[in-house]
């Protein structure tokens, strides 16, 4: 059956993209290299048709499938198990932008283009496709997609979830559903694009997806605010909201333990007050009319945050380049921590108004719980998500706090997200990293609606099994 199997892919995709033996690792191990698998064959389609009959040919010799974008996931949801018997599915030769609709404000691409091509494809066009996170270079639209990713400017335009219009889909039985029109209204039944955003490839195969763009705005302009507490962080972001409107595009949070990692090791980089503050924010105006009414409307907001107590010391980027230096800060604090040892990470989300309590309450249990522990806490605020990571105390055997304290870690943080009605996952994901997690947090009504889901679209549990929900 394997080996018949294996001719059949060979036949819908060609005999060089159906992989089985040399070093599969870019496909077989997860990117934080937490786990590594064994595919029974990694099967690169280069078109939906091709999908379809990979799908097909896998359903009839009953072996499941695992679909993989640009293998950027944080939760261990896009690899192969150790089995040796499942289809490793890549979209990565997927590339192709099919359109520009200019007039309707769309692009439509195939699941593998990388996010860092979409974004320029679309201001040829003299538009904006707004989604912006650390992984752009190497993510695929599929992968955010079924992953509904954020990232930095979801306070102004969503998650991937709302920059979606249309999804054409491989589903479990290798049929195509073309669901790409565009269309802002269609109200001729469910909404089954929803069903499969976020889904992380369990219900079906995500493959091209019609975007939603934006006009270019006339300028957008950062700031750096340096912020004496989490709770004027937050009263900060109220008086943005309230003094930028819809021109707040960002509103990151970065606590100075996480902004010291990148001073020490990336000194070529100028950390903003990192020595003077317990907390940076970065704020992104972005403004339809001109620079000098942005820089007008950021100036006013940061006086009156100054004269209100809510801001000590702040800085507003003179030119493009100053601006990426200090997004370049913000992006390079994942790395400083990596380069810092292994680490416990968490992906959460809590109301916003909750967000300060929230971590005044958890630092001290962390801190009670193990002396020295040290929190690598930063995130996109304007939207109550927050990486709410957890290093080693200093010196210490970071391998052994990894492999010794990790339950203990995760379950005072997801206790606490709990009890402050909040999410163990915002916009990373479930994936096999957090799917025994769910029953705990989740409530048994949504699991079972879920598992209902799953069983209606993949009777035989052949998508991903093991991922999201457990059959």
């Amino acid at each position: 059956m394997t080996a018949a199997l294996i001719e059949q892919l060979r036949a819908a995709v060609g005999p060089a993209q159906v992989l089985t033996e040399g070093d599969l690792t870019a496909w077989e191990q997860d990117w934080r290299k937490r786990v590594r698998g064994k595919a029974l064959a990694v099967v690169r389609p280069g078109s939906t048709a091709e999908v379809a009959a990979v799908v097909r040919a896998c359903a009839a010799a009953g072996v499941s499938i695992v679909p993989q974008g640009g293998n950027t996931g944080l939760v261990c949801g896009g690899v192969p198990d150790e089995s040796g018997r499942q289809v490793l599915l890549s979209l990565q030769r997927m590339t192709a932008v099919r359109s520009v609709d200019r007039e309707n404000l769309t692009m439509t691409v195939e699941a593998g283009c990388i996010l860092h091509t979409v974004q320029p494809a679309a201001d040829g066009a003299g538009l904006l496709f707004p989604l912006s996170l650390a992984a752009e270079g190497s993510c695929t639209i599929g992968g955010n997609l079924a992953t509904n990713a954020g990232g930095t400017q979801v306070v102004r335009y969503g998650n991937a979830r709302e920059l979606c219009l249309g999804l054409e889909v491989v589903n479990a039985q290798g049929e195509v559903w073309d669901g790409l029109a565009g269309l802002r209204k269609d109200n001729t039944g469910y909404d089954l694009r929803q069903l499969f955003i976020g889904s992380e490839g369990t219900l079906g195969i995500i493959t091209a997806a019609t975007l939603k763009l934006y006009p270019r705005p006339a300028a957008a302009l950062t700031a750096w605010a340096a912020v004496p507490s989490m709770a004027n962080a937050v009263y900060l972001l109220e008086l943005a909201h309230e003094r930028l409107g819809a021109g707040l595009t960002g509103f990151e949070v970065m606590g100075q333990f996480a902004l010291s990692l990148v001073a020490r090791h990336h000194p070529q980089l100028r950390v903003p007050f990192v020595q003077d503050s317990p907390w940076g924010v970065l704020i992104e105006n972005s403004d339809h009319e001109s620079e000098a009414h942005a820089r007008g409307q950021f100036e006013g907001l940061l006086e009156a945050a100054i004269e209100m107590g809510l801001v000590t010391d702040a800085v507003v980027a003179e030119n493009l380049a100053q601006a990426h230096q200090l997004w370049h800060v913000r992006e390079t604090i994942p790395l400083a921590q990596a380069e810092e040892g292994l680490n416990i990470k968490h992906d959460i989300s809590v109301p916003i108004s909750r967000i300060p309590a929230f971590c005044e309450e958890t630092d001290a249990l962390l801190a009670a719980a193990i002396p020295g522990v040290r929190l690598v806490n930063f995130g996109h605020l304007g939207d109550g998500n927050l990486h709410y990571n957890v290093q080693a105390p200093e010196h210490g055997d970071a391998l052994a706090f990894l492999n010794e304290k990790e339950e203990q870690v995760n379950a005072i943080v997801h206790d606490q997200v709990h009890k402050f009605d909040g999410s163990i996952s915002a916009e990373h994901g479930v994936g096999s990293l957090k799917v025994d997690k769910l029953p705990l947090y989740k409530s048994a009504v949504a699991l079972s609606m879920m598992r209902s889901l799953k069983l209606a679209l993949d009777p035989k549990n052949l998508l991903n099994p093991g991922r999201v929900v457990r059959i």
